[in-house]
């Protein structure tokens, strides 16, 4: 069984980001290859509207078969608030509250981001957890693509 992955914005960016760029094109070899099931919401084509063309052009690389497009719903939304509610992230960073309430609404396996400083972080790891937990949601697993190289 394929793993259930829902990808951030910031991983579209960091195919052409000089810092990330080898390690993003290698992790989207994986997934042209079909090795997981990507998760994708109106997040993410909401942060994509400025994006330049080429960046905006990364979704088209992931295969329509394994693609999964999620709305926001009002269950998300609640999380989302939570997380900003109990000082998770600020008011500031709600996109990225939205990122981590609708993978764990939809249980996917893991979510992966380059964002370090509010996603991909130890601490704000740990209290999105206890949230969950706390609010009947699983763990949930947060990843960089670094992580997905073979």
């Amino acid at each position: 069984m394929k793993q259930r992955i829902y990808i951030d914005t910031s991983v579209l960016g960091g195919y052409y980001d000089v810092e990330f760029e080898m390690a993003t094109k290698q992790f989207f070899e994986r997934i042209i290859n079909k090795e997981f099931d990507v998760y994708f919401s109106e997040v993410n084509d909401e942060e994509l509207i400025f994006a330049p063309e080429k960046v905006k052009d990364i979704k088209n690389l992931i295969p329509e078969d394994c693609l999964h497009f999620i709305e926001i719903t009002e269950e998300a939304k609640t999380l989302a608030q939570l997380y900003i509610t109990e000082k998770a992230l600020g008011k500031a960073s709600e996109n990225d509250a939205y990122h981590i309430a609708l993978a764990s609404v939809n249980r996917t396996d893991c979510l992966i981001s380059w964002n370090f400083k509010h996603i991909v972080n130890y601490d704000k790891i740990k209290m999105f957890n206890s949230i969950n937990m706390r609010y009947g949601y699983p763990l949930i697993d947060i990843r960089s693509p670094l992580e997905f190289l073979k």
